[in-house]
């Protein structure tokens, strides 16, 4: 990992922090290890959503209802997918066989939690303020860049159209597949109790995304 320490300009101290925040749950159950990322996600999440919370708040002059979509633009699941990826971290990702058979080092929702997680150990390596640079140095280039757009908020747009001719919405889950640290979900859209859109995502939040676009394709919105 010195190359990536050397890219993002950190000199770690406890350098097993940021082995753990590399290791997915099929690693450390094969070889009996104790911990896994999940815990340093928890806490790089938080980091996360604070550190671009006070960048937004301090840069740009706009209210609270679009901040908080600028802020989900920047710190969504295929925000941190990207970050991780162009950060070469699937070279540095531990994955048990089976998930490395299917590609697990290079899957979305892995690559986005250990961003998390990894923020969360520089975090409590090295403290709030070299997070906050890092963070900063990585992300502030996507937000000035106005061609980078991560997240399109399908449900909300859904939701306006809906509301304007008076129509109701439901979102149902109708299945739920794999193992506890590798689900995907499948998530239906009913506008006046008919199915319009369907959607299969390894969150709820994303399966939600993705029928809401469906039934907005299906719109003709």
């Amino acid at each position: 990992m010195d190359a990536l320490f050397e890219k993002i300009g950190i000199k770690p101290k406890q350098l097993k922090l940021y082995e753990t925040a590399f290791c997915h749950s099929s690693y450390v159950y094969e070889n009996h290890l104790k911990s896994d990322y999940e815990r340093l996600e928890f806490l790089g999440d938080a980091v996360l959503d604070l550190v671009i919370s006070d960048y937004l708040y301090n840069q740009f002059d706009v209210k609270e209802g679009d901040m908080t979509k600028m802020r989900a633009n920047y710190v969504c699941e295929n925000a941190c997918f990207q970050y991780a990826y162009d950060l070469g971290f699937s070279d540095y990702i531990r994955v048990g066989h089976g998930e490395e058979e299917t590609g697990g080092r290079y899957k979305k929702v892995i690559l986005a939690d250990i961003f998390e997680a990894f923020m969360g150990a520089i975090y409590l390596d090295l403290g709030y303020a070299t997070v906050r640079r890092v963070l900063l140095g990585i992300i502030v280039p996507y937000i000035k860049d106005p061609k980078v757009n991560f997240f399109s908020d399908y449900k909300s747009a859904l939701q306006e159209y809906v509301q304007t001719e008076q129509r109701s919405l439901v979102y149902e889950l109708v299945d739920e597949q794999g193992p506890s640290h590798n689900k995907t979900f499948t998530v239906q859209v009913k506008v006046d109790d008919i199915v319009y859109g369907r959607g299969t995502a390894s969150s709820k939040k994303e399966a939600e995304q993705e029928a809401a676009k469906d039934a907005l394709e299906k719109l003709a919105l």
